[in-house]
């Protein structure tokens, strides 16, 4: 039984799993904003090129 719980204990693969979900939510929230404020910028450039012709 102590044997058991010793090698659960060093086990890490559930960890590093949960770290590199974390990672790619991360990475996923950092796209998303960056792509909404492209998007707002573009649309203000279009709008503005649209006015001035």
């Amino acid at each position: 039984m102590k044997n058991l719980v010793s090698r659960f204990a060093k086990n890490e693969s559930g960890a590093t799993a949960i770290e590199y979900g974390l990672i790619a939510a991360l990475i996923s929230v950092v796209i998303i904003t960056a792509i909404t404020t492209l998007g707002k910028n573009l649309t203000n450039t279009f709008n503005s090129i649209a006015s001035n012709i």
